[in-house]
């Protein structure tokens, strides 16, 4: 009698064991199989070459526990395999479905399954969308981005069989800050992928936890309610899955426990499927909280694994080592346990001499109360008290000849550090400040025409100012800006090189491949109309000049700002006004093939500043919205400026923060100390121009936070600086002939 054919449903994978010599030959999942040539592979497998309707329990238990020896496998799946077989043989008709699925309960080893591990890098290089943050005396992570870094196939825990077990537990540490979780956060989710359909997920919301499932009717969920998680402390959380019960237990607490009409499926299938961590593949339900343990356990309740506890709400059943590597204390004080002893010699005195002769010399400055160790070229901090920013204190009022629209700071050699302010008034022009004695004294007046920058760089040892005119000698007149140079001799700057510009806003220099470029952000032309080209300069060293090498379309452009991420160079423009509107597209440019290309636009409110800075590993561009202007309505100058994250994964800059603002016109980032800071400059708030700018302090997973309020007229400009008289900040005023510096007070 001809075979019948095969049918089974994909479950039958289940029995795959992708050993070469076997060829996946145990089951290779074709619906088409017939009955003969599956008793053929089995044969293959055995130890000797038999008729299978005549195969032995005895012998196949033999074949078995060889084939348990290759793959490391429990010999009861293949004892159920041979009743499978058996019944096969006998009825080549007979469904595998039910036998199937006895088999799948018993393809787990019972081992915890550690899914943060499974995406953490093991060598703890930074992973893209995620940071650690250390809460209390424990870490965890903070998922920032729905990133492709944070999921994994789900065949690579369901290895033998895509089945989920039907009775698991899961056990998690997490931390919910007040009032930050939103309605629907997604712990983990697993999701089939070619019809975006979730298959289990565990979510949380305020006081309730959520397991869902797929079901055989559709989607199921479990909700556990009023479970206290978003009080901004850790809790340990076990969740353990039997038939049609449930339970929750919360920091080794009393369980809580469901009776679900319907048992959680036995044939859930993951083939296909990915694991995300902290959410559900998408932005929205992104998990705000952090997370230190998130663990799956085949079997129904690890509750006994991990409580009691003398540390019920932060229990461990695996925790990934990056996150557990935090200095032991001891239970009965906070003295940490000493590892072993040992004598050193210790240099004491001011900055010795560090070369290879005195490597992995210990140096204490005692100035700097800090402990330093020689790496054979320089003194590397091991240990020294930081600076933290205490309160800010007025320090000079410095009265300038007219309303100030930028600051630009840099340090000549051996005359020190100096000021360029770009005034409005045309007569006596701008002013270059020098710091002498603690405060700033008037150095050199230079000739402009409403300035609005200035930017120095050097080049080839030649140090260059820049500034950016934005109208001619006489009204309605050729405009043009003028690069001055500095003159050893005459100890001044002097005019160097003329460039025809429009309404210019802002100058911007930079290198690439040891090359001199200089780009100026031209705001409009002189018939009024903002969609004009900006345009990139290149130094000629033939000429010794600077020549035109790209023109870049912009609207209103009003700033520009270079940065360097590895080996990619980028260029980004602030358009503030398209003719209509300053709801505009601002852009960001790559360097590619000699020229800049663009990678990524990004709508801004009458843009007028992009600072970009580094906190760590992890690169920011903040920019200042100026006012929201429409063809119609009224104008908005109480508008939130947005700080955007580079995400690697997905190579864009990404929302990383809303920070409310009144007509910002820059951002300054600092630091002092390991504590980070930006500096925003209020200037209008729609009815008066004396307002607060505020400073705003990194806070790791919060963002930045403001600490201090500066009253400011007109804010134009911040700009932070250091000399031996301390760390200050100095702000200028588009509104009056005043400009001020705040010294900040450290401890």
């Amino acid at each position: 009698m001809e075979a019948q054919t095969l049918h089974s449903s994909d479950e039958f994978l289940c029995l795959n064991t992708s050993d070469v010599k076997l060829k996946a030959q145990i089951c290779l999942g074709d619906r088409r199989k017939t009955a003969t040539a599956f008793r053929k592979e089995l044969t293959y497998i055995t130890p000797r070459s038999l008729s299978l309707p005549f195969l032995s329990a005895s012998l196949f238990s033999h074949a078995a526990r060889d084939l348990c020896g290759q793959f490391d496998l429990k010999l009861v799946q293949f004892v159920e395999v041979q009743l499978v077989v058996h019944n096969f043989i006998s009825n080549p008709a007979l469904k595998l479905t039910s036998h199937l699925t006895l088999i799948c309960q018993d393809n787990f080893d019972l081992h915890p399954l550690d899914l943060l591990s499974r995406v953490l890098p093991r060598d703890g290089r930074a992973l893209a969308g995620v940071r650690m943050v250390q809460a209390g005396d424990a870490r965890g992570l903070q998922i920032l981005s729905p990133s492709q870094a944070l999921t994994f196939p789900s065949s690579q825990l369901f290895i033998n069989c895509p089945l989920f077990p039907s009775e698991f537990s899961i056990v998690a540490t997490v931390k919910v800050p007040h009032s930050r979780v939103k309605r629907t956060e997604f712990l983990f989710a697993v999701v089939k992928e070619d019809v975006n359909q979730l298959l289990l997920g565990l979510r949380f919301s305020k006081d309730k936890v959520h397991l869902l499932y797929q079901g055989s009717m559709g989607r199921e969920r479990l909700s556990f309610k009023r479970i206290g998680l978003a009080d901004d402390h850790w809790h340990s959380i076990v969740i353990s899955i039997s038939g049609h019960h449930a339970t929750l237990t919360l920091d080794c607490g009393i369980p809580l426990e469901l009776v679900h009409t319907q048992p959680f499926p036995s044939d859930l299938n993951t083939h296909g499927s990915r694991f995300h961590i902290g959410s559900r593949k998408q932005w929205k339900g992104l998990f705000t909280g952090l997370v230190r343990q998130l663990v799956l356990l085949p079997g129904s309740d690890a509750k006994s694994r991990v409580c009691p506890s003398s540390r019920p709400s932060l229990t461990e059943l695996s925790i990934p080592s990056i996150l557990s590597n935090l200095p032991v204390k001891t239970l009965s004080n906070d003295v940490l346990l000493t590892l072993y002893e040992t004598e050193i010699r210790v240099t004491l005195g001011s900055n010795p001499a560090c070369t290879r002769a005195e490597h992995g010399r210990l140096w204490f400055d005692t100035l700097k109360r800090g402990l330093f160790i020689c790496d054979g070229i320089r003194w590397q901090s091991m240990s020294q008290e930081k600076d933290r920013l205490d309160y800010v204190d007025d320090y000079q009022d410095l009265y300038t000849s007219s309303e100030t629209l930028d600051i630009e700071l840099f340090q000549i050699p051996s005359l020190g550090l100096f000021a360029a302010m770009a005034h409005r008034a045309t007569k006596p022009g701008s002013a270059i400040y020098r710091w002498d004695g603690g405060r700033f004294q008037l150095y050199q007046n230079i000739s402009t025409f409403k300035a609005q920058a200035w930017k120095q760089f050097t080049i080839g040892g030649k140090m260059f100012l820049a500034v950016s005119n934005s109208m001619g000698p006489v009204n309605g007149g050729r405009e043009t800006s003028v690069i001055y140079r500095w003159s050893n001799k005459r100890l001044k700057f002097v005019r160097y090189q003329t460039l025809e510009t429009h309404s210019a806003r802002d100058w911007e220099a930079f290198h690439i491949n040891n090359e001199a470029f200089l780009a100026v952000a031209n705001h409009r032309t002189e018939k009024g109309d903002h969609n004009i080209d900006s345009v990139v300069y290149k130094w000629n060293p033939g000429t010794k000049t600077f020549e035109v090498n790209q023109t870049i379309s912009t609207s209103g452009a009003y700033d520009w700002e270079f940065f360097t991420v590895g080996p990619y160079h980028f260029l980004a423009v602030a358009n503030a006004f398209d003719g209509t509107s300053t709801q505009t597209d601002s852009s960001i440019y790559i360097w590619l093939g000699g020229a800049f290309q663009l990678f990524q636009s990004i709508r801004t409110f009458g843009a007028t500043d992009w600072e970009m800075f580094q906190i760590g590993n992890r690169v920011f561009l903040a920019v200042a919205n100026g006012h929201m202007l429409c063809e119609r309505g009224p104008s908005l100058y109480t508008i939130n400026s947005t700080i955007y994250e580079l995400d690697m994964t997905s190579k864009m800059f990404l929302k990383f923060q809303d920070i409310v603002t009144y007509s910002a016109v820059d951002w300054e980032f600092f630091s002092i100390g390991d504590e980070h800071f930006l500096v925003v400059a209020n200037s209008f708030d729609g009815a008066s121009y004396s307002l607060n700018s505020v400073i705003y302090r990194w806070q790791g997973y919060e963002g930045f936070v403001p600490v201090h309020r500066l009253p400011t007229i007109g804010c134009s400009d911040w700009e932070f600086f250091t000399s031996t008289e301390g760390s200050f900040l100095m702000y200028s005023s588009a509104k009056a002939p005043l400009s001020k510096v705040f010294k900040l007070r450290v401890h």
